[in-house]
This record gives structure tokens, C-alpha cells and sequence, in this order.
């Protein structure tokens, strides 16, 4: 508030004023919309419809590079006003940019010429880490360079993926999908590393928090970095025992953080549960990836999913439910439906993760249901506050 001309700021439509709210508003949306849409194409019940790629390939791109970029995009673009106290994007800007991401979402699902896709689809994180940079070089914030790093790292990835869109090569869309989702693995590591222990000490009204370690920290991140760069050179598709090590490291690292974190009173705060939630699901992710390469997991898909569903949208839901409260200007107590969005997704996740064995024809039906259900509920409670102006009265 203090760097913004506020005269200015407040003459720009609200949707308009900080990044959170178009991306968080436009990816919860489209994650209401995709799961459905692959469940429907699955079953074939979406007749000769196919987007560019076909199915298989839009599902692996569109959840991690459409909907989980979105999601970063608005995250980072809004918290990095507060990090380096500089004004963050607002207005026609962030309008292009909004516009950007959702031409290329509706270009890759209506099959728009690979010509004109693929630099539309490239562009959007290269504009994210390029505003991003921008912001923190401009006040020389050495510690968040990593985030910025780890930006461009998952835009050329998918740089790589879309190579492999436009050759045929779906062994290489499979290599930079799973390089793409251990990227955001990492950056969620590294920034739930920074917010997690803080959200649970002022949600619990707490007078100490958990001083983190330095050394976990940077380990993780070297972790994931290192398990991205596997995955991206095809070394982490076939079971291999050497790589069981990294990933048994990287699970058993965030267990180590969620115990030091833990405080049993988290279970009366729904915006604090679901987070503890989201990093176990990725410490079990990696924990089942470790297992599937010394052969005592039949297949990697399960895992995965837990990475993707339990881990990356379960943390997603319950940021954006959290930050879209705090910079509206409202009290970090979220809307009592949200207890049964958090509950929706998890659930979802055991379905998805769990139950395919077991029950293969109706637990992916059950998972989708959830899914839609989580973020239909955020959006339904959520996009009258992204829509309108801050309760307080203030620009942002």
C-alpha cells in the first residue's frame, strides 16, 4: 500500500489490481473444468474431439503447465510486492498477461496449428520469470534468485515438451511432464519452507515459530533440482535402484520438516491441516516413487498422483484459499464450506492413489467427483472475493 499510487490503483477494475486474482480466479476454474473433460475423453464420451495432441497429451501438459502455472503465476506475482516492496503487476499489464495464459489454454484445446500454439504456449512462464527477475534484481533479493531460477527451469521444460508436441515424441512429452512436475515439487518445497511454519504460528497465535534448517532447505531444493534433470534426461522413466536414493532422501526430508513443524492444534484450523496435508502427500509421493524403482511398487502412475493430486493441488487449494483471503483485506478465518473442499480433495487423492486396484472401474469417477467438487466449492465462495474490491478499502 505504501508503494502504490493509490489514486491510481484504485481507478483499475478489481479483478485487474494484484496477480492473485485473475490466476488464482482463471486456474481454479479451468482445474474445475479439466479433470472432468479427461474422465469424459477417457470413456469416449467426447465423440471425434480431440486437442492438439490428443488426450493423453493435453492431460499431461494442461494440469501441470495450464492450471499449475496459473496458480504460481498468481502466487508469485502478488507476494513478490511484499518481498521486495515494489509495485506488482496490475492493470492492462496483467490483463495481457491473463490473456496470454488463456489463449494458450483454449489454443491447445481446440487444437489451434502447432505454429501458432507453441510460442503462445511458451510464452507465458517466460513472461512470468522475466516480470519476476525483474522485481528482485531491481532491489538485489539474493534469496528469492532460486525461485526465479527454478521459473526458468520449468519454462524450458516445457520448452521441451512442446519439442516433443511438434516431432511426435511422446517418450519425450513424458520426460518433460515429470521434469516439469518435480520443478514443482521443488518450488513447493522451497516456499512451504518459508510459509508453513509461519502460517502455523500466527494461525495458532504461537509467540515462537520453528527456525528452519538451513542445511534441510537447501537440501531439498538440490534434491529436486536433481531429481527434475533425471527425469528431463529419461533416467527416471525405468526402475533404477540408484535413483531410489534421492527420492527415498527427498521423501523422508519433508517428513522430517512436517514433524518439526507438527503442533496437534492444526487440526482445528482448516487453512493449517491442509497444508501439513499437502506436504505429506508429497513426502509419500516421493517415498512410493522410491519403492516402485526398487521394484517393490508395480507402477509409478499411483505415486505420481499422489505428487499431482495430493501433493501440488491439495497445497494449491488450500494457498490460494488462504492468500486470496489475507490480501482482500478479510480475516484468515475461510469459508465453512472450505473444510469440506480440503476434505473433498484429499479424499480425492486416496481414490486416485489408492483405490485403482482395487476398484478400477469406479475410482477415477469417484477421484474426478472430488476433484470438481473441491475447486467448485473454492470457486463458488472464492470468485465474488477475487471479483470485488478489499473489504479495508485499500488498492491490491
Amino acid at each position: 500500500m505504501q508503494v502504490l499510487d493509490r489514486r491510481k490503483a484504485l481507478q483499475i477494475p478489481p479483478i485487474w489490481r494484484l496477480g492473485f486474482r485473475p490466476f488464482f480466479l482463471g486456474g481454479s476454474l479451468f482445474a474445475l473444468l479439466a479433470i472432468p473433460l479427461w474422465i469424459a475423453a477417457l470413456n469416449g464420451l467426447l465423440g471425434n474431439w480431440q486437442p492438439a495432441g490428443g488426450w493423453l497429451a493435453w492431460h499431461r501438459h494442461e494440469l501441470l503447465f495450464g492450471f499449475g502455472a496459473a496458480i504460481i503465476a498468481g502466487f508469485l506475482l502478488t507476494a513478490v510486492q511484499n518481498w521486495t516492496g515494489q509495485p506488482g503487476l496490475s492493470g492492462k499489464p496483467l490483463a495481457a498477461l491473463a490473456g496470454l495464459w488463456l489463449a494458450a489454454r483454449l489454443g491447445w484445446l481446440f487444437n489451434l496449428p502447432l505454429p501458432l500454439l507453441l510460442p503462445l504456449e511458451a510464452a507465458f512462464l517466460f513472461a512470468v520469470a522475466a516480470l519476476m527477475g525483474q522485481q528482485v534484481w531491481r532491489v538485489r533479493q539474493k534469496n528469492n534468485y532460486p525461485i526465479v531460477g527454478v521459473l526458468l527451469l520449468l519454462a524450458s521444460v516445457n520448452c521441451l515438451l512442446l519439442f516433443g508436441l511438434a516431432t511426435g515424441d511422446d517418450s519425450l512429452q513424458r520426460q518433460a511432464a515429470y521434469a516439469g512436475i518435480w520443478l514443482v515439487g521443488a518450488l513447493m518445497g522451497l516456499i512451504g519452507g518459508r510459509v508453513i511454519p509461519f502460517f502455523t504460528q500466527r494461525g495458532l497465535r504461537r509467540v515462537q515459530g520453528v527456525k528452519p534448517w538451513v542445511w534441510l532447505d537447501k537440501s531439498l531444493l538440490a534434491c529436486g533440482l536433481l531429481l527434475a534433470v533425471l527425469f528431463a534426461t529419461g533416467q527416471g522413466l525405468q526402475p533404477s535402484l540408484w535413483l531410489a536414493l534421492p527420492l527415498a532422501a527427498f521423501g523422508i526430508g519433508h517428513l522430517l520438516r512436517l514433524a518439526r513443524w507438527y503442533d496437534r492444534g492444526i487440526w482445528q484450523v482448516d487453512l493449517l491441516w491442509s497444508l501439513h496435508l499437502a506436504i505429506a502427500w508429497l513426502a509419500i509421493a516421493a517415498i512410493g516413487l522410491a519403492l516402485w524403482h526398487l521394484g517393490l511398487l508395480s507402477s509409478p502412475s499411483p505415486a505420481l498422483h499422489a505428487l499431482t493430486v495430493g501433493a501440488m493441488a491439495g497445497l494449491i487449494l488450500a494457498m490460494i484459499a488462504r492468500v486470496s483471503l489475507g490480501h482482500t483485506g478479510r480475516d484468515l478465518v475461510a469459508p465453512k464450506a472450505m473444510a469440506w473442499a480440503f476434505a473433498l480433495l484429499n479424499l480425492g487423492s486416496v481414490a486416485r492413489v489408492f483405490l485403482p486396484s482395487v476398484w478400477p472401474l469406479y475410482s477415477l469417477w469417484l477421484a474426478a467427483a472430488c476433484w470438481a467438487g473441491a475447486f467448485g466449492l473454492f470457486a463458488w465462495h472464492y470468485a465474488p472475493m477475487l471479483l470485488s474490491a478489499r473489504t479495508d478499502g485499500h488498492p491490491g
